[in-house]
């Protein structure tokens, strides 16, 4: 065998061919080949990359033998001293995470351990990781909503969408139907359910009101009969009583009641 290569065999009895390099006294697999050629190649280039000062960014064109995850993450072990598998690159105070050349998040170090073993995945804009089987949204560690919007919902301080760091992360609304809206006499908190649509239930003038007023709304529409799953606002700031109290006296718009009334007296 090449250096570096080992064969190995599939359940059907196809042959494939591993690679793999020791550095700083750790084995690292390089992955799966085809061909005993194309281990060694990855082989080849795991050691000019540890061996040698190349950047990240000078190393992208090594990709047609090794992978761009691999290259990071042997890049980040030779100045950084920790090998890490996924494609983290350990700077000063901060990580970064590469996606792919072209696309570098940045993190708090304290989340190096969360994605040190969780991979980031990109569908459709959206970030996600695998965990415990299930797909979630990388942006729910920072307790943003998967329904929310950026812009109305949560912003990012320095207008870097990459800059995941929690300093750069403002959550303007955590709740369900309710958004920011700027008038003359100041900011107020819209509030809409969706029935066949979205119905304006009214606009308020502090957030946790907002929050209140969507979950009566909600509760209004099942005693009328309309069958459908809402969303029920946590406000973890009030109390039983305040919630009760604000509950009790929120108005809710005219219009939006005699839809529900409509719709009760169709059935």
């Amino acid at each position: 065998m090449l250096p570096g290569v080992y064969s190995a065999k599939k359940k059907d009895g196809t042959i494939y061919y591993r690679s793999s390099i020791t550095y700083k006294s750790k084995h690292i697999s390089l992955g799966s080949f085809d061909s005993e050629y194309s281990a060694n190649q990855a082989y080849i280039i795991a050691a000019e990359i540890i061996k040698g000062s190349d950047s990240i960014e000078n190393s992208f064109y090594r990709t047609y033998a090794l992978s761009f995850e691999k290259i990071v993450s042997l890049i980040n072990f030779r100045d950084n001293n920790m090998y890490i598998p996924t494609p983290i690159y350990l700077r000063k105070n901060y990580f970064s995470y590469y996606l792919d050349i072209n696309h570098e998040l940045k993190f708090d170090i304290e989340d190096l351990f969360y994605y040190s073993s969780h991979k980031i995945m990109k569908r459709q804009g959206h970030l996600f990781v695998n965990d415990y089987g299930m797909q979630v949204t990388i942006l729910g560690r920072f307790g943003i909503k998967p329904h929310a919007v950026c812009g109305k919902d949560y912003i990012f301080e320095n207008g870097d969408s990459t800059d995941m760091r929690y300093s750069n992360i403002k959550i303007i609304n955590p709740y369900h139907g309710v958004s920011l809206i700027h008038t003359k006499s100041g900011n107020l908190f819209r509030v809409k359910l969706h029935i066949n649509g979205n119905y304006t239930i009214g606009e308020y003038k502090t957030v946790n009101e907002a929050a209140v007023a969507y979950n009566k709304a909600a509760d209004l529409a099942k005693d009328h009969g309309i069958e459908r799953s809402f969303f029920e606002n946590y406000i973890e700031d009030l109390s039983p009583q305040e919630y009760a109290r604000i509950y009790t006296e929120l108005d809710i718009s005219p219009k939006f009641l005699q839809y529900l009334k409509r719709q009760e007296e169709n059935r």
